[in-house]
């Protein structure tokens, strides 16, 4: 019998409470919006149902604008991977706007992939509150 392949759905996206990322709970949706009205602190991104695919991976890459990291080069996206856990999986992707703020404004594209192929994909445009 041929293994059933995964099923990914977007629930929500957009803005969201604060993550604490060595939590395993999702943050909360605070609005459903591509705009982001950001601040120091602002969390945004989308998360995913993985229906079926325990045992696989997702991988994601953060496209963001151009900023400089600690090196004073310009950072790189943002790249991973995601174990899947369970058969009935929450994937938070996104991410939370730290100092400065001028150079974090802009456009991020939020993507996650599965074997290759685009499983979900959200841009988000992060302007000055």
């Amino acid at each position: 019998m041929a293994k059933r392949k995964p099923v990914f759905k977007m629930i929500s996206y957009g803005e969201y409470s604060q993550w604490e990322r060595e939590s395993s709970d999702i943050p909360k949706i605070l609005d459903f919006t591509t705009r982001i009205e950001a601040e120091i602190g602002t969390e945004f991104g989308y998360v995913l149902h993985i229906a079926g695919g325990k045992g696989e991976a997702v991988s994601f890459k953060i496209e963001h604008p151009p900023f400089k990291n600690e090196d004073g080069n310009t950072a790189p996206p943002f790249e991973g991977e995601q174990f899947v856990r369970t058969n009935d999986f929450r994937f938070y992707l996104g991410d939370c706007v730290w100092e400065p703020l001028d150079d974090k404004l802009g456009n991020w594209e939020l993507t996650t992939y599965h074997k290759g192929k685009v499983v979900a994909r959200k841009v988000f445009e992060l302007v000055k509150k």
